[in-house]
């Protein structure tokens, strides 16, 4: 079964190895928490939508936020509660936080897992404070992110588990930043990819991690920031 909820609790041991299955995810939350400008007010939150087991948490260090993680995994929550996350099980479709509670609104990796992507960018948008920034990466509907992200991907030991991605929910990139619009947040899009130099010394273990670098095509996977209007 693809995009089985049941995966991620399957596969909880996995979380913070650094050659496990989730590796990949480990490489985009440094490239994630890079867009997260400093706290702008010393009672600043942040919250991370479909966080897992906190990974993004190591990154915001010394930024200081009160860091608030939604997920629907157990067992990855309890993981993000030991990196000082505060866990709130709950689906990013139905998320029980006040509206404008956010100064940002992170979204990293979950938009391509969600059944219906409006309603998830309504929930990040209800989130955010006025001048609230939202921070977005995800996988794009197109064929060639199709042939990379699935069916690559999730044959190569830590890029992606097998089965974890549904080919009919990649995200629609103009539909994203028109909800996104909708509800008063701008986003630009730049698309990102591992280095493959550096891809090529983790797989002969020379390095312990992979950076993310700009792509002037977001056909596979991008990220997106923008800002909710004041």
């Amino acid at each position: 079964m693809r995009n089985d909820p049941a995966l991620y609790d399957r596969l909880a041991d996995q979380w913070w190895q650094p050659r496990g299955v989730f590796a990949m995810l480990h490489w985009l939350a440094a490239a994630r928490g890079r867009l997260v400008p400093p706290a702008p007010r010393p009672d600043a939150v942040l919250v991370d939508l479909g966080c897992g087991a906190g990974l993004l948490a190591p990154h915001l260090i010394g930024k200081g936020y009160r860091h608030v993680g939604v997920d629907l995994s157990r067992s990855a929550l309890r993981q993000a509660a030991e990196h000082e996350v505060h866990p709130v099980l709950a689906d990013v479709l139905a998320v029980p936080l006040a509206d404008g509670c956010a100064d940002v609104v992170v979204a990293g990796e979950i938009l391509e897992h969600v059944p219906d992507l409006p309603r998830a960018v309504a929930q990040a948008c209800r989130l955010l404070r006025p001048g609230g920034v939202l921070v977005i990466d995800t996988l794009a509907a197109t064929a060639l992110c199709r042939w990379l992200a699935i069916g690559l991907a999730e044959r190569l030991p830590g890029l992606a588990p097998r089965g974890v991605h549904d080919p009919a929910l990649l995200v629609d990139r103009t539909v994203l930043v028109r909800e996104c619009a909708r509800h008063g947040a701008h986003l630009t899009l730049r698309g990102i990819r591992p280095s493959l130099t550096d891809l090529l010394a983790w797989v002969t273990g020379r390095r312990a991690s992979v950076r993310m670098l700009p792509v002037p095509t977001t056909a596979v996977l991008f990220q997106g920031y923008g800002r909710k209007q004041s």
